[in-house]
């Protein structure tokens, strides 16, 4: 059994990942009846032996072990993880998982990325070979970070670089919360493209995830919710949505049901590491069937049925119904419509009592509906977990590498520009050691460069595969001896 580590950053990275802990345990604890420790729970909790040996030899009655979970929790803002450790979860972690500060990143790369990097790799470095050295066998690090902050941003993407030197063989799942274009904080362009620079060049996969996205979604359940459509039953308490206790907050704000989805996603996503299927997917196949060119590995995500992601009682829908939501733009965890743009590969991650045949029944039913690129026509990935969501009969996560990404980017591309241009809040930035004009000029490079390979792509649309132009992307690939048509795709 192979084991993953989670390392949250930042404010939102902790709080996401304070939702995926105790979704995670409360899912593992309603199928392990019997609590014994299982390959499934080591996956992404270890066995403690917390006896106390005597100065006789002798060891102190009481528990005999606790679950701790494979992490590392870094803020340079000490309030969430404090929370957390006052919180119900507090016995999941200890103070060697823990980094924090006090004066915070100030909402600036920068510091975050080089002013807290340095002064804490040591420290960040030890605890992560700590976890790994509690791995039987270390397969991936997952990354959970928002773009518009100091230290999301910057440490988060600081850590990236460091996890490739170190462990040069683990993969690096990211997932990146981008800012909306309404966010309240006036540096988040110059941090997402800062940002975006570092995870072009040292994550394997990166979910990219929009806020304004999570809120459109919560804003429309809510709206079913009062209007009566969704039923007027609600649970008292639901095993599916993550626990308002897990952080200590009087009320319970509209950022925590978007957290929550996200904590869904990485629970739908680790549910073949975690359960057993009768077609389980290795995390390593996601990027080796999903990324065919290293660049883009940007991977767009949508979760269906989104109600399982509330407490609202309702009978579950038609499971044909449940496909086809997920290539809606209205289930997609990104501001995007995969079925208007290309697709180079798409994985569909199902859990519950579904047979093979029913997802191979609907991957022809929607296929005449998707363009994929003309070299990867039978480009899907199949993933099938036997265990569902606690209360619910089955579930869909869709991974899609698609064109549709551009969009985002480019958004953030120009709201970037309309800053720099006229050089706001620049001096911020480089009063920081180290930091020069050149590195906003570098980043914004790296991303147009990452928008002209989509468009590429997109200019291939409808094109006979004889008329195809060579891609920059291709010429990158021949020249490290990889051909695309040596790519396997199931």
């Amino acid at each position: 059994m192979t084991q993953s580590v989670v390392v949250q950053v930042g404010q939102c990275g902790n709080q996401i990942g304070c939702c995926f802990w105790d979704l995670a345990l409360r899912e593992h604890a309603a199928v392990n009846q019997k609590g014994i420790y299982d390959e499934a729970i080591s996956s992404f909790f270890r066995n403690v032996d917390t006896r106390v040996v005597g100065d006789g030899g002798s060891i102190s009655k009481g528990k005999i072990c606790s679950l701790k979970a494979r992490a590392v929790l870094i803020d340079m803002e000490e309030g969430v993880v404090n929370e957390i450790l006052q919180g119900p979860l507090r016995d999941v972690f200890d103070t060697k998982q823990l980094i924090t500060d006090i004066s915070g990143s100030g909402n600036n790369w920068a510091v975050g990325h080089r002013v807290f990097g340095s002064l804490y790799q040591d420290q960040i470095l030890e605890k992560l070979r700590k976890s790994a050295e509690h791995c039987d066998c270390l397969q991936c690090f997952f990354i959970i970070h928002s773009m518009g902050g100091g230290t999301g941003s910057g440490l988060g993407t600081f850590l990236l670089k460091m996890l490739e030197d170190e462990f040069p063989e683990v993969y690096r799942f990211v997932t990146s919360i981008y800012p909306s274009g309404e966010d309240d904080v006036i540096t988040s362009p110059y941090n997402s493209i800062l940002a975006m620079k570092e995870l072009n060049e040292h994550a394997d996969c990166v979910l990219p995830i929009d806020n304004q996205s999570l809120f459109d979604i919560i804003s429309k359940i809510d709206l079913m919710v009062n209007s009566g459509k969704l039923g007027t039953t609600v649970k008292p308490k639901s095993l599916v949505t993550s626990s308002s206790g897990a952080l200590k907050t009087r009320h319970k704000k509209p950022f925590d049901a978007m957290n929550n989805i996200v904590a869904n996603l990485l629970l739908n996503l680790t549910s073949s590491a975690r359960f057993e299927g009768s077609l389980n997917m290795d995390l390593n196949e996601i990027s080796m069937n999903l990324v065919p060119f290293p660049q883009l590995h940007y991977l767009v995500s949508s979760l269906t049925p989104l109600y399982t992601l509330t407490d609202v009682n309702i009978p579950p829908r038609r499971l044909d119904q449940m496909f086809s939501d997920a290539f809606s733009k209205d289930h997609q965890l990104l501001r995007a419509d995969p079925k208007h743009s290309l697709y180079l590969a798409c994985a569909l991650m199902v859990r519950g009592n579904v047979q093979i045949s029913d997802v191979r029944r609907n991957i022809e039913r929607l296929k005449p509906s998707l363009q994929f690129v003309s070299w990867n026509q039978e480009g899907w990935k199949t993933s099938l977990c036997s265990i569902p969501p606690v209360g619910h009969s089955h579930s869909l996560l869709a991974l899609a590498n698609n064109t549709c990404v551009k969009p985002t980017f480019m958004e953030l591309k120009e709201r970037f520009m309309r800053l720099y241009k006229k050089k706001a809040h620049l001096h911020h930035y480089l009063q920081v050691e180290g930091m020069e004009e050149s590195c906003f000029t570098e980043a914004v490079s790296s991303l147009s460069a990452l928008i002209q390979e989509y468009n590429q792509l997109d200019a291939t649309k409808n094109m006979p595969v004889q008329d195809l132009p060579r891609l920059s992307i291709a010429i990158i690939l021949s020249s490290e001896n990889i051909s695309p048509g040596s790519l396997q795709f199931l």
